[in-house]
């Protein structure tokens, strides 16, 4: 690989990914409630179907990173997208709720298949500067939903739910053309023998660090997940006009791109372990101060400064200080591993901060319960960087 081949790999990769998460998962939010109207569908089981796409993808995570280990990426994420347009297309059509279950086991696959796991394990195997390109990639695909949002709610506003799908499922095609030419004539990798055997993971495994890691991720995609459905109507509770509220959560975006942008031009300078012990703590004290700030716009500034920088850091570390701290053999697997151990976080957050919300008569508690998920998942991360050895045999 040269540095042109890694800006190749960079843009193909980063194109594929802003395309497929603006396709594929976005969308959701928008159709849902034009789905309810036209269908009479209630929201619970239009919801329980995402659920279910999640669960596939997460089950779905191992043998994909495991393909990818040893036969590349060219396959999965090629067939991986087409699958994805296939799906979007069927949903266009639905009209049965047992169906649209089965449209979103499929998404699941194609989600497991054309998005983060398969793109980030040939990002690691195949760049020379594996921390440089992921903190490229995520700088890019920060900008998705600021794109995405509005574009899908025009297609809706103008074709309906059913033809702003059938659009996205054309724009789906996109990243399987990009991803079978950017591949082509690649040669597949050649496993070391821990892959080759299926050890790699089940070594790391043993270590430490893998857990710890386990347990960091799944802290930070319960909080982004709960943040991301309760973090508006927690700020109306405390009684935020409603365009400091707006441009509170706006203000995430940008922040966390340009942390990724920093981390972008250090390069391979930045340590992995480094960057995660200074990411994960600043995620406990964006939620400390959110729990006792006073409710004006000014005061909540360094809450979302806070948590956007951290938020924006952690994506990049759990990419590629996986790499760093466990190493490339594997990753593959490793990642699809640790992706499914925080499925349930994933899925559960939304609900368990409707609980709390439910049980305490408002949202007091939230920011305390979500600052003590952050502790534990910060000092998880330090137990993981200390960690320096592979287990032994």
């Amino acid at each position: 690989m040269t540095p042109t081949s890694d800006r190749r790999l960079i843009w193909g990769t980063a194109l594929t990914q802003f395309i497929g998460w603006g396709t594929l998962f976005i969308p959701f939010s928008l159709v849902l409630q034009p789905m309810e109207a036209d269908l009479g569908w209630s929201r619970w089981e239009l919801t329980g179907a995402l659920t279910v796409g999640l669960l596939t993808s997460g089950i779905l995570g191992i043998p994909v990173g495991r393909w990818v280990d040893r036969r590349g990426g060219r396959a999965p994420l090629t067939y991986g997208a087409l699958l994805g347009a296939a799906a979007l297309a069927a949903w266009a059509a639905v009209d049965s709720l047992w169906v649209f279950y089965l449209i979103w086991i499929v998404m699941g696959c194609a989600h497991a298949t054309a998005l983060w796991i398969p793109a980030m394990a040939v990002v690691v195997a195949l760049a020379r500067q594996p921390t440089k390109a992921i903190a490229g990639i995520t700088f890019i695909t920060g900008f998705t939903g600021t794109v995405f949002i509005p574009v899908v709610a025009a297609l809706v506003e103008g074709l309906g739910w059913r033809g702003a799908l059938l659009a996205l499922a054309a724009l789906q095609l996109l990243p399987a053309v990009i991803a079978w030419a950017q591949f082509r004539g690649v040669p597949p990798p050649t496993p070391p023998t821990a892959i080759a055997k299926g050890d790699a993971l089940r070594l790391a495994m043993r270590r430490p660090a893998f857990w710890g890691l386990a347990l960091c991720f799944a802290a930070h995609v319960f909080i982004g997940v709960g943040l991301g459905s309760h973090l508006v109507p927690l700020l109306r509770e405390h009684g935020l006009p409603e365009t400091s509220v707006l441009l509170i959560v706006a203000l995430h975006g940008p922040t966390q791109v340009a942390a990724r942008a920093m981390l972008y031009f250090a390069g391979n300078r930045a340590s992995m372990r480094l960057v995660g012990m200074f990411s994960a703590p600043l995620l406990v004290v964006a939620l400390l101060w959110l729990a006792v700030a006073p409710p004006t716009f000014v005061w909540l500034l360094p809450f979302v400064a806070c948590w956007a920088v951290a938020d924006g850091l952690m994506t990049i570390v759990r990419a590629a200080g996986t790499a760093e701290i466990l190493g490339r053999d594997g990753y593959g697997a490793i990642t699809g591993a640790l992706t499914l151990i925080g499925v349930l976080p994933r899925t559960a957050a939304p609900f368990v901060l409707a609980l709390a919300w439910e049980a305490a008569g408002g949202y007091g508690p939230v920011p305390w319960l979500l600052a003590a998920v952050a502790a534990l998942g910060a000092a998880a991360f330090v137990l993981a960087a200390r960690d320096r050895g592979p287990a032994p045999a």
